[in-house]
C-alpha cells in the first residue's frame, strides 16, 4: 500500500553527529529541547503553528516545557520525550512519516503527518497497541501535551504506543484529519509484524477535538469499515467534542469555502452511533471551560445518551474538578481514569 514504506520502516535513523542526553525536565527550556541532537535527529515535532514564526519562536524558546505543556502533563511529557531520546540513541527509529514523497508532492499539506512510536520495554511480538490522538485549538496541536504524556503512561503499563501528528488549522480541509487517522491505522496494520504489534484489538485514546475525529473513525458512516480495517478494541475518550455547534459554518467558510459536501466538523458524533460502535470509555469535567464555551450539555451528555440508546458497551464519568487538556488527569479528580479505561479495554478484548 505504501510503496517504499517498508524500507522507511526498517531503515536505521540518520544520526546526528552527537547524541542528545535524556535529561529533560518540566523546567527545561524549549530552546534546549528543540536543539537536543536526538530530538532533531529523530524528527520529533515540537512546534505548533502559532509557535513557528520568528517572533513567536523567540518567546516560546525561552519558556519551559511546563509552559508549552501544562502543570498537569509536563512531567509525563518530559518522561516520554526522554524515553524517545533513549530509544533513538539505542538505534531504533521513532518517527514514521505517513505519506510518501509522491503523495506529499500531490498535496503539500500531508508533509509532517507522522507517528511517534514508543515501543514497550522488553517487547514481545504480537502485543496490543494504543494509538493516541491529542486535541488542537486550530493552531496549537497537542502531540507533546496530550500525546506523548499519555503515551508515557501507557508505556509504563507495558503497552507499545503510537502518537499521531495530524493536520490542523488551514491544512485540515477536505476531511484531512480524518484521513490521517485512517492512514495511521492502515500503516500500523500493514507493518504490524515489523512493529511487533497485533493489528486487531487496538485502543484509540483521544482528547477534545481529536476525540471527535477519532470517534468518527469508529462509526459505520465514515470509519474503519469503509477502509477494510480492523475494528478498534475500545475507544478511550477524554473530554471529546461531540459537536462543534455554531462553529460548523465558520469551519466550512475557513477550511472548505463553497463546499457543501459532508465534512468531519459538520458531523455530530452522537448522530452516527450505532449498535456496532466499538466499546467506549468517555469522561468530562464539570469545570471544563473549553467545552463550556461549546455548550457543555451538548457534548458528553448527548454522546452518553446515544451510546446508551444503542446499547453500546461503555463507561461514562463526570468529574467535579477536571479541566480541559489534563490528559491523564494528574492532580485532578480524573486521576486514575486511564488505568480504569485500560482495564475496560482489556475486558472487552479478552
Amino acid at each position: 500500500m505504501f510503496g517504499i514504506g517498508l524500507m522507511i520502516l526498517l531503515a536505521q535513523p540518520a544520526f546526528a553527529e552527537e547524541l542528545g542526553q535524556a535529561n529533560i525536565t518540566p523546567r527545561t527550556k524549549m530552546a534546549e529541547i528543540r536543539s537536543n541532537p536526538s530530538i532533531v535527529g529523530a524528527g520529533i515535532y515540537t512546534y505548533s503553528l502559532d509557535q513557528d514564526r520568528v517572533l513567536d519562536r523567540m518567546y516560546w524558546d525561552a519558556q519551559p516545557l511546563s509552559r508549552l505543556s501544562n502543570h498537569w502533563t509536563a512531567q509525563d511529557a518530559a518522561d516520554g520525550l526522554n524515553y524517545l531520546i533513549r530509544t533513538y540513541n539505542a538505534g531504533q527509529r521513532v518517527t514514521f512519516p505517513l505519506y510518501t514523497a509522491e503523495e506529499i508532492a500531490q498535496d503539500t499539506s500531508r508533509d509532517g503527518v507522522e507517528l511517534y512510536y514508543l515501543p514497550a520495554e522488553g517487547a514481545q511480538a504480537n502485543q496490543k497497541y494504543a494509538l493516541v490522538i491529542g486535541g488542537n485549538a486550530i493552531v496549537v496541536s497537542a502531540e507533546i501535551r496530550e500525546g506523548i504524556s499519555t503515551a508515557w503512561n501507557l508505556h509504563e503499563m507495558g503497552y507499545p504506543v503510537f502518537v499521531l501528528r495530524y493536520r490542523i488549522g488551514m491544512k485540515a480541509s477536505n476531511n484531512a484529519p480524518l484521513q490521517d487517522v485512517v492512514r495511521a491505522v492502515q500503516y500500523i496494520t500493514e507493518y504490524a509484524g515489523q512493529f511487533g504489534v497485533q493489528a486487531e484489538d487496538y485502543a484509540i485514546v483521544s482528547y477534545s477535538s481529536g476525540g471527535q475525529i477519532a470517534g468518527l473513525f469508529g462509526t459505520d458512516a465514515v470509519g474503519y469499515k469503509n477502509y477494510g480495517l480492523p475494528k478498534p478494541g475500545a475507544m478511550l475518550l477524554g473530554y471529546p467534542v461531540n459537536t462543534f455547534l455554531e462553529f460548523k459554518p465558520v469551519y466550512n467558510i475557513l477550511l472548505d469555502p463553497g463546499v457543501c459536501k459532508q465534512r468531519y466538523y459538520k458531523m455530530t458524533l452522537s448522530d452516527y452511533i450505532t449498535p456496532d460502535y466499538p466499546p467506549t470509555y468517555h469522561w468530562y469535567g464539570k469545570n471544563d471551560m473549553t467545552l463550556m464555551t461549546m455548550c457543555w450539555s451538548a457534548q458528553g451528555p448527548v454522546l452518553e445518551k446515544a451510546l446508551a440508546r444503542n446499547h453500546v458497551t461503555h463507561i461514562y464519568h463526570v468529574y467535579d474538578d477536571a479541566p480541559h487538556a489534563v490528559a491523564a488527569g494528574k492532580d485532578t479528580d480524573a486521576e486514575g481514569w486511564l488505568n480504569e479505561a485500560v482495564a475496560f479495554w482489556e475486558e472487552q478484548v479478552g
